[in-house]
């Protein structure tokens, strides 16, 4: 894909900084008995070692903060998933690919187009509402908006995976959060609460781990906590963590002849040259390797909580992680299950830091909440691209005939990527809640947000001539030089009324937003290379150069405004069981695209009807709790990778999501606790895909066979009424149960935990969905023990226990109908070596065994 770059042979300084406050933090945690005793004041509960916990025979109450103020979760009426911090810690949760599994209604994809694949890129998905295509960095924002506490977390490129560690809970908010969390939750929202800064007791902890995966090598883990109180009204909190996630897929060693010019590539280390091209040295990379898609995850969090006085706060925020990733995160099934052969360097350097400030207080008897954050975040890439160029290579492209050197001979045609991305987002949120023990209640409030992402993305073959190189960037076969602006301001309100007090309650609210999409810059060939073209270096729009780049070949920008609208019906049957009605709307903003001779893509919006209930049973031993509910998504932005490498982002018409989500809980004894939550979804199409739209960026509604789209030829539908919408199975569901028991005056555990996930197709487009081929269904087994002995805390685990590679994601690195082609021998088309066309899978880690060591003071 013609969007993705690295920048390759920079040189990074180790940053060293990222460690000291893991190491200061843990210190802190070892000197706790210490710091506690020269305060002068006796050793806070929370500074001796820790008692043993209480067993309850009951569930007990989890408290959420997802309609923005606190509540029990048993009385909100959303459906709401929730992984509390005792339950991230039983599943030995770390990332997002960790805690993912246990949401039911959450799925996922990465890579394609050649974009990377490790920690930081996912595209998340709620509910089904999922049309594939291709991820972008300039593509169509995220469905599913990623918080930090109240801040938002997500950029274009995919949300930060944020280090899991000292966790107060997740909060899964399925379905549109529009009125309360805007465009950015068109079909959900998911909330990272972290644990805040207490100024009643010291308390610290440290946690050591390390594992080792099979087929793999060793990983290992070291988090730290301490919460300082600085007097009797604030605190400041400190975690530091360092984790290394240990390789399982190997580069293996390879060649590929290229049928144009019959150049031998090789990764093989010492390798010897072959070809006829004068650049012959740059056709022998020794770059193979095992288990080389390893990462390193460095980060801290700083948090101080000041109470000025009884009625108001104050909470400044920072915190900060560098991922260093290598390799790919996918395997080639023609190599092997776990393995690639890949000519060029891949490594991925995604450093970010966040600052927020959250100011709490009361006027009158309302509660005002100001949140504001801004986050910065900065990846570097490398990326081996040369499969674009061995299959453009292909009848009937030939795209070797256009490579050659200053003399004209031909050379090597792999491409690589650099790529510098920057992003930014300030956010600002102003809101008023009422009592929530008032009859009426209020939430209203203000948001502003602004994002900026500054795109590098630079197409290398070496050895490439002066005249076909972008001018000023050597060897420079496509650049991307590009700015974006996304601007978002919102009024918004919900206003709930008891029509009989703790019994009927109805609430009704209201989003009004501004949204607009800026995007100008730079992308394509040179002159030399495309002289034709509608954008490049033969396409500028302005004289002079821009920011590096030859010229500017676009700006354009659009601007929406509108409003959603919310309605729910709550009937509280008995204190302990509810029914909810709920009718509402999200949507998520349209934008330029990058190919300048298109028009703009259009707002998608989802309209969502749900029934939902509330339960719990037998004295709070057992909660069940669901929703059946049905969605309409109206004009669903698709991104497409063109056959061309272009991204190209439209409408398509519409789809619905009919579904039922439910979650089981059951404290059957004091020993044993069963949970397990399911999801079922029948999504598909509800009118005809065809493909292309009409001069103003509506999707073609009438396509019949026999009908040929104006800019690829296809006849008829690309995909009919009724084909399933992408990457959601039908079902998915887990069971999880755990067993305490007493070691004499000690505790123990067992615990297991089954996920299991439905088959999924890959693609929307009938054509391409059939050459990349579905994803089978897959189950995971995870078993874990422990043991606690007062303050510390020890456990054994076995990830993925009967090492079941769980098919994830599929994608090809240019064009399906290209890099996909099934091999042709009459006629030469595709490629012997790859009868089936050259698609990549990304797998679930293999087997992982796991032992780990926490204390607490």
């Amino acid at each position: 894909m013609r969007e993705q770059r690295s920048k390759l042979g920079i040189r990074t300084q180790p940053v060293r900084l990222m460690r000291l406050p893991l190491a200061a933090a843990i210190c802190l945690a070892v000197a706790a008995p210490v710091l506690a005793q020269d305060g002068g004041k006796p050793a806070s509960p929370a500074a001796t070692p820790a008692a043993r916990k209480d067993k309850t025979a009951n569930l007990g109450v989890v408290t959420v903060t997802a309609q923005k103020r606190t509540e029990n979760l048993q009385k909100v009426p959303i459906s709401i998933n929730v992984l509390a911090s005792d339950q991230l810690q039983a599943l030995q949760v770390q990332s997002f690919k960790d805690y993912v599994n246990y949401l039911p209604s959450v799925t996922f994809q990465q890579g394609g187009g050649g974009i990377a694949t490790g920690p930081g890129f996912a595209s998340i998905y709620m509910r089904g509402v999922a049309s594939g295509g291709n991820t972008n960095h300039s593509g169509s924002q995220p469905s599913v908006g990623v918080y930090l506490d109240d801040q938002p977390v997500t950029t274009i490129q995919g949300p930060l995976d944020i280090h899991m560690y000292d966790i107060a809970r997740i909060e899964v908010l399925a379905g549109p959060q529009g009125t309360l969390y805007g465009a950015s939750a068109e079909a959900g929202a998911l909330r990272i609460i972290t644990n805040k800064p207490d100024p009643g007791a010291f308390a610290a902890n440290y946690q050591v781990s390390t594992d080792k995966v099979a087929h793999g090598g060793i990983g290992d883990t070291f988090d730290g906590m301490v919460n300082i109180p600085l007097s009797s009204n604030s605190a400041v909190r400190l975690v530091g963590w360092h984790e290394h996630d240990a390789g399982y897929i190997d580069n293996a060693a390879g060649s590929r002849t290229f049928p144009v010019s019959g150049i031998t590539v090789s990764n093989a280390p010492g390798c010897v040259a072959s070809g006829t091209s004068p650049s012959a040295s740059n056709q022998c990379i020794g770059h193979a390797k095992k288990h080389y898609n390893d990462v390193d995850t460095n980060g801290a969090r700083a948090a101080l909580k000041v109470d000025l006085n009884d009625n108001w706060s104050i909470s400044p925020t920072l915190m900060g992680q560098q991922t260093i990733s290598h390799g790919s995160f996918a395997s080639d099934p023609v190599v092997g299950n776990l393995a690639v052969t890949h000519f060029y360097p891949e490594r991925v350097n995604d450093r970010w830091w966040q600052g927020a400030l959250t100011v709490q207080g009361k006027i009158g008897n309302f509660d005002l909440t100001y949140a504001y954050a801004h986050l910065k975040r900065n990846q570097e890439e490398q990326t081996d691209y040369s499969d674009y160029s061995f299959w453009y290579d292909q009848l009937p492209y030939t795209y070797g005939n256009y490579i050659y050197d200053n003399s004209g001979a031909l050379i090597n045609p792999s491409e690589f990527i650099t790529d510098r991305d920057s992003y930014s987002n300030s956010s600002h949120e102003l809101r008023l809640v009422s009592p929530s023990d008032d009859r009426l209640r209020l939430v209203a409030g203000a948001f502003w947000q602004k994002q900026k992402h500054d795109i590098m993305q630079d197409y290398l073959i070496n050895g490439l001539a002066d005249s076909l190189s972008v001018p000023g960037w050597p060897n420079t076969i496509w650049l991307t030089k590009q700015m974006r602006y996304d601007y978002d301001e919102s009024l918004f309100g919900e206003l709930s009324w008891d029509f009989i007090p703790d019994v009927l309650t109805a609430t009704v609210g209201e989003r009004y937003f501004r949204t607009k999409n800026n995007l100008y810059g730079f992308y394509g060939f040179s002159k030399g290379f495309s002289p034709n073209s509608s954008y490049g270096q033969a396409g500028c729009i302005a004289p002079g150069p821009f920011e590096g780049a030859p010229c500017l070949d676009f700006n354009k920008s659009v601007r929406q405004t509108g409003s959603l609208g919310k309605f729910n019906l709550t009937w509280n049957i008995t204190p302990t069981k509810m029914l909810y009605l709920t009718r509402s709307k999200g949507f998520r903003p349209g934008g330029v695209n990058r190919a300048g001779n298109l028009p703009p893509y259009q707002p998608d919006f989802l309209t969502n009807l749900e029934l939902g209930w509330k339960t719990t049973w037998l004295d709070n031993r057992v909660s069940f709790n669901g929703a059946v509910f049905r969605e309409t998504w109206n004009h669903f932005q698709f991104n497409v990778l063109g056959p061309n490498g272009l991204t190209i982002i439209e409408n398509a018409n519409s789809a619905r999501v009919t579904g039922l989500e439910s979650q089981l809980n059951w404290q059957a004894s004091y020993n044993l606790n069963l949970s397990a939550g399911l999801a079922f979804y029948n999504a598909k199409l509800t009118a005809p895909y065809c493909g292309f739209t009409d001069a103003s960026g509506n999707p073609a509604t009438n396509c019949p066979a026999g009908t040929l789209n104006p800019s690829t030829g296809t006849n008829g539908p690309q995909a009919p009424v009724g084909t399933r919408l992408p990457i959601t199975p039908r079902f998915k569901g887990n069971l999880i149960a755990r067993y305490s028991f007493d070691l004499g005056n000690n505790d123990g555990f067992v615990q297991a935990a089954f996920v299991h996930v439905g088959e999924r197709t890959t693609d929307l487009r009938t054509v391409e969905s059939s050459l990349l081929g579905n994803l089978p269904a897959y189950n995971s087994l995870d078993l874990s023990a422990g043991f606690q002995k007062d303050s510390w805390t020890v456990k054994i685990y076995i990830d993925n226990a009967f090492n079941k590679l769980g098919a994830q994601y599929k994608f090809t690195e240019c064009g399906v109908t290209v890099c996909a082609a099934h091999y042709n021998a009459a006629t030469g088309y595709g490629s012997a070596l790859y009868p089936a066309g050259q698609v990549y899978t990304g797998f679930s880690q293999p087997r992982t065994f796991g032992i780990s060591f926490k204390q607490d003071f």
